[in-house]
């Protein structure tokens, strides 16, 4: 990844500072990356009935839908933690990763361009990258449609 990885993390984690999560105080900030140097992000919405909760990758990649991106998604980035007194998220020793649900939304944006966007989980002592492809094995997609 080229020398913007530190500016999607920093918008990751500026996005975490928005998180609405008044019943798990967990604050999840994430950033996609476009190829034309373009950043989405978005924080996680909770909701009392919390099967109606929002993760913050799911809002973003809606954003970006909304913004009209399809596709060229190159990279994502993901913080998450309680916040400090600033609104800051404090990172765990391991990286918060995108769920099942948000894996598969993130394939489907990415597959549309056919990119396999590098996921970045952020932590404490550092950063984990991996392929999408490596945390959605065998995804189902809008090629399987066809």
């Amino acid at each position: 990844m080229s020398g913007s990885e530190p500016d999607l993390v920093a918008a990751a984690m500026a996005a975490a500072r928005g998180a609405y999560a008044p019943y798990s105080g967990f604050h999840v900030g994430a950033a996609l990356l476009f190829a034309d140097g373009g950043v989405v992000s978005a924080a996680n919405v909770e909701n009392a009935s919390y099967g109606l909760s929002l993760c913050a990758e799911a809002n973003a990649v809606a954003r970006a839908m909304t913004e009209g991106r399809r596709g060229e998604l190159v990279a994502v980035a993901i913080v998450g933690g309680k916040p400090d007194a600033e609104g800051h998220p404090l990172l765990g020793p391991e990286p918060v990763m995108p769920c099942g649900r948000c894996r598969q939304m993130l394939y489907e944006l990415a597959a549309l361009g056919g990119t396999d966007p590098e996921v970045i989980g952020v932590a404490q002592d550092g950063l984990t990258r991996l392929p999408l492809s490596a945390l959605l094995p065998h995804a189902f997609g809008p090629a399987n449609l066809t």
